[in-house]
C-alpha cells in the first residue's frame, strides 16, 4: 500500500509540474488522477516513440494505445506528443511526465518482482560483482546446491551500489570500495589480498618488472598503484596493456600476455592448477568483501544459510 501511495503522489506531483508550466491559474489541487493504465500506455509509447511498438509490447491494439494517450492528454489539458507524418515526438510536457513514469514503473516492477520472490522462500536473488562471480562464486555454486538443494540461487552480476527494491535483489556480494545506503545489514566475508600473477611460461626477472607488460583494468584502475605503494616498489621500463574488466586481465595473464594485478580470492584455482604463479605473494590492500542485504532479510533462513556457506568458502585453504 505504501508503494502505491508513493506512486500516486509522484504522478500527482508530475501532473502539477505540467499544469504549473502550461496552465498555472487553473490547476486544482483536488483534481482526479487519470487511470494508471493511461500512464502505463503513455510511458511505453514515450519510451519507444511509437504507438505501434508500444502496442506490440503491451499486447494490445495500436488503437488502444492511441486512445489511452488521447484520454490522458484530455485529462491533463496538454499535448504529450507531436504527431507528424505518422511519427510521434515528445513535447516538453511529455518529457516532464516521462521523467516520472519511467522511474515509477521501474520501481513498481521491481517491488512486485521482489514481493513475488518473497512468497517463495526457496528463491535467493543474489547480485555479485562480475569477476568475483566468474572466477570464484560460480565454480563453487555446485557445492552450495548439493548442500542446500531446497534453495534456488538466481544470480545477477553488477558492481557498486545496489537498489534492492528496484532490482528485486535479496543479497549482494561486493568489495567495500563504495558507500552503500544506511540501514543495510553488512557481513564481512574476508579481507582482500592482491599481488602480481603471470603464466609460469613467462620469463620474469628476479627483481622488479623491467621489460614486462603490466595488465591494467578499467574496473580496478588503482590496483597496480596500490600494490606498488604497499610494497615500496616502482615499475620502470615496463609496457602497459589495458582491459575493460578485471577478469579479462586474469585471463590475459593465463594466456601469457603479461603480468596482472589480481585478487588472491579470484585466482586461487589458477594458482592451484599451475596456470598462474604469484612470484611476489599477496598483501592486504585495506579493502574487504562483504555481503549486503536489507535488515528485514538478514534473519531469513535462506540468507543465513548462504552467508554461512560463503564465509566457509572464503576461508584460507
Amino acid at each position: 500500500m505504501g508503494y502505491m501511495l508513493a506512486i500516486i503522489e509522484s504522478l500527482t506531483a508530475s501532473k502539477k509540474a505540467i499544469y504549473s508550466a502550461t496552465n498555472p491559474l487553473v490547476f486544482l489541487t483536488d483534481m482526479k488522477l487519470p487511470a494508471l493504465t493511461a500512464f502505463r500506455y503513455f510511458d511505453m509509447a514515450a519510451r519507444t516513440e511509437s504507438f505501434v511498438r508500444a502496442a506490440e509490447l503491451l499486447h494490445v491494439t495500436h488503437g488502444a494505445v492511441s486512445r489511452q494517450v488521447r484520454l490522458l492528454e484530455a485529462s491533463l489539458g496538454v499535448e504529450l506528443f507531436e504527431r507528424r507524418n505518422r511519427a510521434i515526438f515528445l513535447t516538453a510536457a511529455g518529457r516532464t511526465l516521462l521523467g516520472t513514469t519511467q522511474s515509477i514503473f521501474e520501481q513498481l516492477e521491481g517491488t512486485v518482482s521482489r514481493l513475488q520472490q518473497h512468497t517463495r522462500e526457496n528463491v535467493l536473488v543474489l547480485s555479485c560483482e562480475p569477476t568475483l562471480a566468474m572466477k570464484w562464486l560460480i565454480p563453487r555454486l555446485a557445492d552450495f546446491q548439493a548442500r542446500h538443494a531446497d534453495i534456488q540461487v538466481h544470480l545477477m552480476t553488477a558492481g557498486g551500489p545496489v537498489d534492492f527494491v528496484r532490482n528485486g535483489v535479496d543479497l549482494a556480494l561486493r568489495r567495500d570500495d563504495f558507500q552503500w545506503e544506511d540501514g543495510l545489514h553488512v557481513q564481512k566475508i574476508c579481507d582482500e589480498w592482491v599481488g602480481p600473477v603471470a603464466s609460469p611460461n613467462l620469463q620474469l626477472p628476479s627483481r622488479g618488472f623491467a621489460g614486462q607488460r603490466l595488465l591494467h583494468s578499467a574496473t580496478r584502475p588503482e590496483a597496480w598503484a596500490t600494490w606498488l605503494r604497499l610494497n615500496r616498489k616502482t615499475a620502470r621500463g615496463v609496457e602497459r596493456a589495458d582491459y575493460e574488466h578485471f577478469y579479462l586481465c586474469i585471463q590475459a595473464a593465463v594466456a601469457g600476455l603479461g603480468v596482472a594485478m589480481a585478487s588472491r580470492l579470484m585466482v586461487g584455482d589458477e594458482l592451484a592448477s599451475g596456470q598462474l604463479v604469484a612470484p611476489h605473494g599477496f598483501v592486504r590492500d585495506g579493502s574487504a568483501y562483504v555481503l549486503l542485504c536489507p535488515q528485514v532479510l538478514a534473519e531469513t533462513e535462506k540468507v543465513q544459510r548462504f552467508t554461512e556457506w560463503v564465509m566457509e568458502q572464503a576461508e584460507p585453504r
